[in-house]
């Protein structure tokens, strides 16, 4: 038998097999790619899924879907990121009070590219909050909160909650001084806020001080309880864009044509913004990575603490500045800017002529990059007294 006739074979069972495959999958298996955003379009599921693939991708965005649409897509891979480098950290990270820091210690400089790893995981939570807040900006300033998106605005707003959430309850796992008093000092001005305030840090904390019952807390709101609220979130929220769809413009055109299909055109767009993100993160996570101080000691003041994470050090500009109160203030701020669609239900989109949300969001969105920029470099001493109640135990060594 000829080798041309052994390929001719060949290749003919594979396309057997193919369309076999092709013929035995329902096509509503896309459903799950248009469930995490891989796919924009309707998935028409009387077709085979390869044609019903075709017809999805086929789809067309309004005419003015452009380049500021991206930021929703660049927060989404900031997302995705943080969920793989973050599993491959908990591959080697121990959640107790005794060997959180030498596993650290062992990720960064034993483990290979751990470094690396750790790093990317450090600047994409920076990162994606101001993806985040880029994003909700976009959307704000441009009036797509109004009826019919109402819903889908607050579900942002819920999103942005669980991303600083992430970043909260992440910051405390690194176990060094600089986490340790960072949280000890926030959970120290939560329980100030009157009412729920002491509660709330009670709950958080789950001893008389920040200890290994605060870090295995934390640890697993962050890899178990926050993931899958992240992920019900983020499918309802994807669910609510393919319904209502891109919001228009604010001055409708006469003639908008028939728009841009989703590929190659949206979607090429998308992966030149995300490479590039993803060549801002590497970049940074090279050059400046986070450094690993001393091993978390809860009966020794650190000499300074400065934050490694942006909403840290928009916190600790807020209380610095503002007093215990500057914190609850802007998240007040925040909140009403999360119901302001309840209450700015007309049909208006000019910034100009929405004079009260105006104000409401350039405080908000240049309040919050203001504080950061402001406690960028702030070096603070904890005010808390080295409490009486010693942890377990320490690590011994400092410094790697």
């Amino acid at each position: 038998m000829s080798m041309g006739r052994i390929w001719r074979d060949i290749t003919q069972w594979l396309a057997q097999v193919g369309s076999d495959i092709k013929a035995s999958t329902d096509a509503g298996l896309l459903g799950v790619a248009r469930f995490f955003g891989f796919l924009y379009g309707p998935i028409d599921t009387s077709l085979p899924i390869d044609e019903a693939l075709q017809k999805s991708l086929r789809f067309r965005l309004p005419p003015h879907a452009g380049w500021r649409h991206a930021l929703g897509g660049i927060a989404y891979l900031l997302f995705l990121l943080l969920v793989v480098t973050g599993v491959l950290l908990a591959v080697y990270f121990r959640p107790s009070a005794q060997e959180a820091f030498p596993s650290i210690q062992h990720i960064v400089s034993g483990v290979t590219l751990g470094w690396l790893i750790r790093d990317l995981h450090v600047w994409g939570a920076s990162i994606l909050v101001l993806a985040v807040l880029a994003h909700m900006g976009q959307v704000f300033f441009a009036g797509a909160y109004k009826p019919p998106r109402e819903t889908n605005w607050l579900i942002g707003i819920l999103l942005l909650f669980l991303v600083i959430s992430f970043g909260a309850t992440g910051y405390l796992l690194a176990w060094d001084q600089s986490a340790y008093w960072t949280v000890t000092e926030s959970l120290n001005a939560l329980a100030d806020l009157p009412i729920v305030g002491g509660m709330a840090a009670g709950l958080l904390r789950g001893d008389p001080i920040v200890s290994g019952a605060t870090l295995s807390r934390f640890f697993a709101a962050h890899v178990i309880l926050l993931p899958w609220l992240a992920l019900g979130f983020l499918g309802f929220h994807f669910t609510m864009v393919r319904r209502h769809g891109v919001a228009p413009l604010r001055q409708p055109q006469a003639n908008p044509g028939p728009g841009r299909q989703f590929f190659p055109n949206h979607l090429l767009r998308s992966f030149m913004v995300g490479m590039l993100v993803l060549a801002v993160v590497t970049t940074l996570a090279i050059l400046a990575p986070r450094p690993v101080g001393d091993a978390a000691h809860p009966g020794e003041l650190p000499d300074a603490i400065l934050s490694t994470w942006v909403v840290v050090d928009v916190s600790r500009a807020l209380v610095h500045y503002l007093g215990r109160w500057g914190f609850g203030l802007f998240t007040l701020l925040g909140l009403g800017l999360a119901l302001l669609p309840l209450v700015d239900r007309g049909p208006e989109r000019e910034i100009r002529r929405r004079p009260v949300a105006a104000a409401i969001g350039v405080i908000f969105f240049l309040g919050f990059l203001g504080f950061w920029m402001a406690g960028r470099g702030l070096r603070t001493v904890p005010t808390a007294p080295p409490p009486a109640v010693e942890q377990p135990a320490t690590v011994p060594g400092g410094k790697p």
